[in-house]
């Protein structure tokens, strides 16, 4: 328990071993180094955010705490973070470069382009002190010793060395004296070969317009260049042989070229006999004379089938000109301004009519109404004797005893209207 208290975290470098994953999602292993090991363990809440998979072997780098396994009464360490050590750390930035660059389509096969069969000129970017150098052009004045090689020299280890080898692929896409790059070097550690492994020669690389072959290291060892490249050779001597041509396959194919060459002018020959053969054949068969004659004939002919087609053509063309000249005559404005103006006068007259018509349906309507109305008027009523009896007020006096001794009353006649005082009232 002091120790737990007083130690807090720490820091610690070793060598994976003993690595298990159970179901349960903890890590547990063992961390080592030439003279001591120790038990630890990392829980999945941590582990989670661990950036790689480690394995037995890997050298890592861990934040650690002291902690007491009571059951076996064994001290361990409580892992909080981890990350890899040396190459490893190199390992990790290898493969997050890989999968973002990959992710965008650099190392899309489709965008890589074939090497050229018959180089005019090969470009080498590499040491110029190099071992990979002396390989290549031994191997180049090897298999064609007549094809020109131009040496775009640039330091392929260390840090200046990204910048170089990029400012050497633009220079000789620039000059474009050269129609294939070899960028490459000889053998070495991970960390020797780093500069190949650099997003900025990645992308120049795969921005080159010129085909680039990536030959870096040994056959086992694999870089960012290889995958941005258009073609990895597994050796520098290896990429050499792959952009010359041999000089017994060029011997060959020039005589399997020639031997072609040779057969296709053979038939052409054969060919041309032939046709010479069929026009003297026909040139025989048929005097040049009687040929004439029976071309002016059928000229004749078919100068006369044009004059006819001509006058055909032109008599359908007064016919349908005339046909339109009669048509536009029945159309035209003082024509159609006579029959609008003989419309609109039958159709006033029709109006008129129709107006007198409704007038006179209207006036025996009003008269038969007139006559309904007279038989049912209070007015006819009075004609025949009767009267109306009404109090000052408008009040109709239908009852008698709706009406008072000495009340007045107006009685309306047929003519006229009387003012009346009652003197007595029998409601019987």
């Amino acid at each position: 328990m002091i120790l737990e208290q007083d130690l807090g975290l720490v820091w610690l470098t070793g060598e994976l071993s003993n690595l298990a994953m159970p179901s349960s999602g903890h890590w547990y292993f063992s961390l080592k180094d030439m003279s001591a090991q120790v038990r630890c363990a990392m829980f999945k809440g941590n582990n989670r955010r661990v950036p790689f998979r480690p394995q037995d072997g890997m050298q890592v780098l861990v934040q650690a705490r002291v902690s007491l396994y009571e059951p076996r009464g064994d001290y361990q360490l409580i892992i909080e973070s981890m990350q890899p050590a040396g190459d490893g750390m190199l390992a990790l930035r290898f493969e997050e470069l890989k999968r973002r660059l990959g992710a965008e389509g650099l190392f899309d096969e489709g965008r890589k382009r074939p090497l050229p069969q018959e180089p005019r000129a090969v470009g080498l970017v590499t040491s110029a002190t190099g071992a990979a150098l002396h390989d290549m052009l031994t191997v180049l004045r090897r298999r064609a010793p007549d094809l020109p090689v131009f040496i775009y020299p640039t330091q392929v280890q260390g840090s200046a060395a990204t910048a170089q080898i990029v400012s050497a692929i633009m220079l000789a896409n620039r000059r474009a004296e050269v129609d294939v790059l070899i960028v490459g070097r000889g053998g070495g550690s991970l960390e020797d070969l780093w500069c190949f492994n650099e997003e900025a020669v990645a992308r120049a690389i795969a921005g080159s317009a010129i085909p680039v072959v990536s030959a870096v290291g040994h056959e086992v060892d694999v870089t960012i260049s290889d995958f941005a490249a258009d073609l990895r050779a597994p050796t520098p001597s290896a990429a050499a042989e792959l952009v010359a041509p041999d000089r017994s396959t060029r011997a060959q194919r020039l005589v399997h070229l020639r031997q072609r060459l040779t057969q296709a002018m053979s038939r052409h020959q054969v060919a041309a006999r032939h046709g010479f053969v069929l026009l003297q054949k026909r040139l025989d068969h048929q005097d040049p004379k009687r040929r004439l004659e029976q071309q002016s004939q059928r000229l004749d002919e078919l100068d006369r089938r044009l004059q006819q087609h001509l006058r055909d053509r032109l008599h359908q063309g007064e016919r349908r000109l005339a046909g339109l000249a009669m048509r536009l005559q029945a159309r035209s404005p003082e024509k159609l301004l006579a029959i609008g103006k003989r419309r609109h006068q039958l159709a006033e007259e029709r109006l008129h009519a129709l107006i007198a018509k409704r007038q006179d349906l209207a006036r025996h309507r009003l008269a038969m109404l007139g006559a309904r109305l007279d038989g049912i008027s209070p007015l006819a009523t009075l004609g025949r004797g009767y009267a109306i009896v009404r109090t000052p007020s408008g009040e109709v006096i239908r009852r008698a005893s709706q009406v008072n001794a000495g009340q007045t009353l107006i009685t309306t006649l047929a003519e006229g209207a009387l003012r009346v005082r009652v003197d007595e009232v029998d409601n019987c």
